[in-house]
């Protein structure tokens, strides 16, 4: 949401470079998607990163789960179990690991994934992302032992390593092929070959239109049941077409008319008409599988390089005015949730909390005390989606307590590629999935503290607060670690809730077997 539509554009124009006679873009054949084994799908934005690695895009995340496998993931308890790994062994000490790869992995392109490539996807990954570099700090060494067997030495017991290896918080660790990984740290991987149960058909995608996953018919799944990210993940269609349509009311219509068979995100003044389409069914969804919402702040430059204007904000965010300007039923919306960690969450906690208090008077008292002279608050808001609507209500409160505020609305992409520059930018509203936000281990804007990471907020305390929680032997501990946390957080400001609610996805009935998760899952779906 920072800086202008070139950004964007450079990034679809290097993306249809990867495609297969990628010059022209001719237009989408229609598809009907009652052709047997095709899904089509609108998810809720355009793939437009495919290196996933370079990203938190919870699109990028959702493309890799389909494409690549993991070492370890995530079952809907919240257990950690293996994924491509067949057996693991820990030392006494806990100090080295032995990981055993299973039988009957293969690259798409018929390669076996052997353990030097798992090698290469972890080095490559541990330093792009806050947990991997924990895990970094304390490894000794990464190497390979044979053709399957790969080993992980570490300076110091590290309790989470499972924990690390199978997190579903993007950058997710998706084990490449090492061929593909660029020498050079700061390229991105241009060749998409994944092990998972699905194949990126590079020669049909079309930016801005369609993108094609094939079944990958080398796939060998675990033979447990499917168990959100984990267990067995049986492709049953043959291929998943991911229509771009950015406008909601296009995509629902499309859905209703049968059209397309899945939308990630339907609008909430659309879910009563949906509710009575023939064929059409509703997912509504709870707990760890709601979403929050935030504005996430640019601490680097503008107005919010000062903490003093920053805390004044604490006091302008109306969560129950942006859930009824965004229409969320009462069903799905849980205002006035103030925990970083969630709401009806383990670690849900008021601790600090008090400054999330709307009033606007003393937020414009509060102002006239701190440096602030009038230099515009610089809003990047994506056109057309429900946080745009609550950035327009934080807005106006803003005005209120008399900052100069100026909104400019892109496309999630130009957002993505306007963020990662430190200035030009002073905010832009956003919502991610709840298990994204539980704890200070994955929460982005405080597992990235003091990082090289957009909004680049930074307390000294907080990376070694989330050391010790990562260490914690009992649930009490992390609780109390957590309380203390969120208490330097509401200091610090590295973003601000602006709601928990849940948006529901809508499906056509023909679709068996979709699992219900916040995560857009289509293993062992049949049609």
């Amino acid at each position: 949401m920072l800086k202008q539509d070139p950004g964007r554009r450079a990034l679809l124009r290097a993306g249809a470079a990867l495609a297969a006679g990628g010059a022209a873009r001719p237009a989408l054949a229609q598809r009907a998607p009652q052709e047997a084994g095709t899904l089509t799908l609108v998810l809720e934005s355009e793939v437009v990163i495919l290196d996933p690695y370079t990203t938190t895009a919870a699109i990028t995340r959702t493309f890799g789960y389909h494409v690549w496998d993991t070492l370890f993931a995530m079952a809907e308890n919240g257990e950690i179990r293996p994924q491509m790994v067949r057996s693991h062994e820990r030392s006494p000490d806990g100090l080295l690991w032995t990981f055993t790869l299973r039988d009957g992995l293969l690259w798409h392109d018929g390669a076996p994934v052997t353990a030097a490539d798992c090698v290469a996807s972890l080095r490559r990954w541990m330093p792009r992302d806050p947990l991997g570099r924990m895990l970094q700090a304390v490894t000794a060494s990464i190497e390979p032992r044979s053709a399957a067997v790969f080993t992980i030495a570490l300076k110091e017991p590290f309790p989470l390593l499972l924990d690390v290896l199978g997190k579903p918080n993007a950058p997710v660790p998706f084990m490449l092929p090492a061929r593909v990984l660029p020498a050079d740290p700061g390229a991105r991987v241009t060749e998409i070959v994944g092990s998972g149960p699905f194949a990126f058909r590079a020669a049909e995608w079309r930016a801005g239109d369609r993108m094609v996953l094939a079944r990958n018919p080398l796939y060998v799944p675990r033979e447990e049941p499917p168990d959100f990210l984990a267990g067995g993940k049986r492709a049953k269609v043959e291929s998943l077409v991911l229509r771009v349509m950015p406008d909601d009311g296009t995509a629902a219509s499309a859905l209703s008319a049968g059209e397309v068979d899945y939308v990630q995100y339907l609008a909430f003044d659309q879910l009563q008409r949906l509710e009575r389409a023939r064929g059409v069914e509703l997912m509504g969804l709870s707990g760890i599988h709601m979403f929050q919402g935030n504005f996430r702040l640019n601490h680097a430059s503008g107005p919010f390089a000062d903490p003093e204007v920053r805390k004044v904000l604490w006091h302008l965010v109306d969560q129950s005015s942006i859930m009824q300007a965004i229409g969320i039923p009462a069903r799905f919306a849980k205002p006035g949730c103030n925990s970083f960690w969630m709401c009806d969450a383990p670690l849900e906690t008021r601790a600090g909390a008090e400054p999330a208090r709307y009033d606007v008077a003393a937020a414009r008292e509060m102002l006239r005390r701190t440096s602030y002279r009038g230099e515009p608050v610089v809003m990047l808001e994506v056109s057309g989606s429900i946080s745009q609507t609550a950035a327009n209500v934080f807005a106006q409160a803003l005005k209120e307590a008399g900052f100069t505020v100026d909104e400019q609305v892109m496309d999630w992409g130009t957002v993505l590629a306007r963020r990662a520059n430190k200035q030009g930018w002073s905010l832009f509203p956003v919502y991610s999935n709840g298990v994204d936000m539980v704890s200070p281990l994955n929460h982005f804007y405080i597992a990235s503290t003091c990082a090289d990471y957009p909004g680049w907020s930074c307390d000294a305390r907080i990376p070694t607060l989330v050391e010790r929680f990562a260490k914690a032997g009992t649930m009490e501990e992390k609780r109390r670690l957590a309380d203390e946390i969120q208490v330097i957080a509401y200091e610090l400001v590295p973003n601000l809730m602006w709601g928990q609610f849940s948006r529901p996805a809508g499906y056509r009935s023909r679709m068996k077997g979709l699992l219900r998760s916040s995560f857009p899952i289509f293993w062992e779906v049949s049609v």
